[in-house]
């Protein structure tokens, strides 16, 4: 940091102190007193405090420590960088095209250039859309979601940007398993497209997410509210159906990509279609397990929405079995075929919700043996495997429990 990085900081400090003396009605020396320190050396001489310190003035002012934090980083780049001479238009196509190529800490450089740059509310909000992108990308989904929410905050902007910020809201509601959220922005965004017709590509994009998001939160409910399973299926089946053609039409009429996300929607309705009595188990599985006839070798396969989504079949596949296959060496069987494929494509995309659900399969199939056979099933892990379990850990608050019973439990064995 800088000589003036570290005067902004210790000001800024300076400032949250005063405020929190103020607030709780406290002299500086009753606040040194509480955190047990000396009132002259509460601000460190390198303006970078302690994790004792944040956590302290969090509590004073009532803030969360992210709160803080972020108001002490606040401004650092401003200070200590020129702003840039750069368009916005050429960053925000920049941005664009990084994201396709799938350098996605580039991406975050260039949105966060393209921020200072941007003038309107509406340029902003599209650069915080695009921040929200590269978050995505990277699996940092509490990001995406203060992206995508900063963007929204912004007025006024385009009722097309507006839907589309709120649709990757969503969509990271839906990745972090917070599916009411989900669902509630979801269903808003379809309720306006019901009103009035999309009239860009934007629009038709933003229509066709709002409707993927609502029938996957519905068909996770599957497992959160076993008791309405079927009005759950019904409800996931018409909104995935309906998503399904919206991306089929916009990848003949857009991008061939969006043709990935549509098939990503029918191995939803796979799933959902076993509970609704559609299928039997037995026969969707030999349906998935043929649907993955074009990734034998995952190596050959362009990265991208298509590849994904057969990675998505294999988690589809999991949950039937874990609901419908009660033979013990047939779940372990199919169990250790999608699993391991599944882990395959996420490897190659680096894709760390796809990873989450590996782990978390992985782990409730085991305990679902140990249940039958009344025998311990010792997890065997790498450093590898602990390195990705731990990445898991810092985006999905709800896996930490299960990444913890796995460091925990785990038998690690070194890498050859």
């Amino acid at each position: 940091m800088t000589e003036i990085g570290i005067k902004l900081r210790k000001s800024r400090l300076e400032q949250l102190l005063e405020l929190a003396q103020t607030y709780r009605g406290k002299t500086r020396r009753e606040l040194a007193q509480m955190l047990g320190r000396d009132s002259t050396k509460l601000v460190p001489t390198s303006g970078s405090p302690k994790i004792e310190l944040v956590m302290f003035i969090a509590e004073m002012l009532d803030w969360s420590v992210d709160e803080v934090a972020r108001w002490l980083c606040d401004g650092e780049e401003e200070v200590e960088k020129n702003r840039p001479r750069t368009s916005f238009e050429k960053l925000d196509e920049k941005a664009k095209q990084l994201h396709r190529k799938g350098e996605y800490q580039q991406m975050i450089e260039t949105s966060q250039i393209a921020l200072r740059v941007a003038k309107t509310s509406e340029d902003k909000a599209r650069a915080y859309n695009r921040l929200a992108g590269g978050y995505d990308g990277l699996g940092r989904f509490s990001k995406v979601l203060t992206a995508a929410q900063s963007g929204l905050r912004q007025h006024p902007i385009s009722t097309s940007l507006r839907l589309l910020l709120q649709t990757t809201a969503a969509n990271a509601h839906y990745t972090l398993w917070e599916l009411a959220e989900a669902q509630g922005m979801a269903q808003r965004v379809v309720d306006v497209y019901k009103e009035s017709a999309p009239k860009t590509n934007r629009d038709l994009v933003a229509q066709a997410h709002a409707w993927f998001v609502l029938g996957q939160s519905q068909r996770r409910m599957l497992d959160i509210d076993p008791e309405n399973a079927v009005l759950h299926a019904e409800n996931s089946r018409r909104s995935l159906t309906e998503a399904a053609e919206l991306y089929e039409s916009a990848a003949r009429n857009i991008h061939v990509s969006f043709g990935g996300i549509a098939n990503t929607c029918r191995g939803g309705l796979v799933e959902v279609d076993v509970i609704l009595g559609r299928h039997d188990a037995r026969e969707a599985l030999a349906r998935i397990v043929d649907g993955l006839t074009p990734i034998v070798d995952v190596d050959n396969v362009t990265k991208g929405d298509w590849l994904e989504s057969y990675g998505w079949w294999c988690i589809f596949g999991c949950n039937i079995v874990l609901r419908h296959i009660s033979d013990e060496k047939d779940l372990q069987r199919y169990m250790a075929m999608f699993t391991n494929k599944a882990d395959e494509v996420a490897d190659r995309l680096n894709h760390w919700a796809m990873r989450e659900r590996v782990f978390s399969m992985q782990f409730e199939g085991r305990n679902r043996l140990i249940g039958w056979t009344g025998q311990d099933i010792p997890v065997v892990i790498d450093r590898d495997d602990i390195r990705l379990i731990t990445g898991t850990m810092g985006r999905f608050p709800q896996f930490k429990e299960t990444g913890w019973e796995l460091l925990n439990t785990g038998n690690v064995v070194e890498e050859s």
